[in-house]
C-alpha cells in the first residue's frame, strides 16, 4: 500500500485513503478486503466487523504501522488482516499555565 492510494468497501459506502503503508496486509471493511473500485454488487457485513466508520478519524494498526484516513463514512468497521483497526486519539496540547 502507497500513501495516497483511495480504497472501498465492497459491503458499505466507507471509502478510506492511506496516510502510512507500511505493511503488505488486506485492508477489509465489514469483514471484505477492500478494492480500488467498487463493484455493483454489494456483498454483506460480517457482524464482527460492523462498528461502522466516521468520516475525518484516522484509524491505525496496534503497532502504528498503518494509518488510514476515512475520507466517506460506512457502516463496516475497518480491519487489517482479520484485526480491528482503532481510532487514532488527538495528541495532548501542551499545558499553557
Amino acid at each position: 500500500m502507497k500513501p495516497g492510494t483511495k480504497l472501498k468497501s465492497v459491503v458499505c459506502d466507507t471509502e478510506v485513503m492511506v496516510i502510512r503503508g507500511g505493511s503488505d496486509g488486506v485492508v477489509a471493511c465489514g469483514g471484505a478486503p477492500m478494492a480500488d473500485e467498487r463493484s455493483a454488487e454489494r456483498g454483506t457485513i460480517d457482524p464482527a466487523f460492523a462498528e461502522g466508520t466516521r468520516i475525518g478519524k484516522r484509524y491505525v494498526d496496534a503497532g502504528g504501522t498503518v494509518e488510514l484516513l476515512c475520507v466517506k463514512q460506512g457502516a463496516g468497521s475497518l480491519s487489517l488482516d482479520g484485526v480491528a483497526l482503532v481510532t487514532k486519539d488527538a495528541k495532548p496540547l501542551p499545558a499553557s499555565d
